[in-house]
């Protein structure tokens, strides 16, 4: 079984003083990071989602900014493949389904930012073009959110998206178990 890991939008405007900061940012780019290492040690593949904002109103990841570039952390190298899109799906209106299916990839490795918006999303299309899904938990991020007048907190929301993808959708494990499993 080939796998890849696919890092969702672990950009700067997501970290201390970006335009939409996610709590535990810095941990999930850490843990992200560590992940990165490892299937750059094993040469294994390496795809990169960058989210560039294209809707009117949009008040992050505006395009040149350097909110929207990829956090250096995690700074693509020659040879890994970089796609950008404009929807919460890594697969909407991107080459990254043909790009998959051109290395025959079978298995994904993700992690990445917003855990209840992008990273659910491209979870549960993953899973639904029959890819084999295993989620980093630690290298994951979000924010608080609110409806109808009450708040989730961030802690919330990430255990309750985590929750909701772990077994169907996807093995959600840490980063050290996924390196081991690997």
């Amino acid at each position: 079984m080939k796998t890849a890991l696919i890092l969702i939008d672990i950009q700067n405007d997501y970290f201390p003083g970006g335009a939409m900061t996610l709590l535990g940012a810095d941990a999930a780019a850490a843990h992200a990071a560590e992940l990165l290492r490892v299937f750059r040690q094993r040469q294994l593949a390496v795809v990169h989602i960058q989210h560039i904002a294209n809707r009117p109103g949009a008040s992050f990841f505006l395009p040149g900014t350097p909110g929207a570039e990829i956090h250096a952390a995690l700074s693509p190298v020659a040879g890994e493949a970089v796609f950008q899109k404009s929807f919460p799906s890594s697969f909407r209106d991107t080459p990254l389904l043909t790009h998959l299916r051109s290395e025959n990839i079978t298995r994904l490795y993700l992690a990445g930012m917003m855990t209840h918006m992008c990273v659910d999303t491209t979870v549960r299309a993953a899973f639904d073009l029959g890819f084999s899904c295993c989620l980093a938990h630690d290298a994951c991020a979000t924010r608080d959110l609110s409806f109808d007048g009450q708040l989730a907190t961030a802690a919330q929301v990430q255990t309750a998206y985590l929750a909701a993808l772990n077994g169907l959708f996807a093995q959600v494990k840490s980063s050290t178990e996924l390196i081991a499993a690997l």
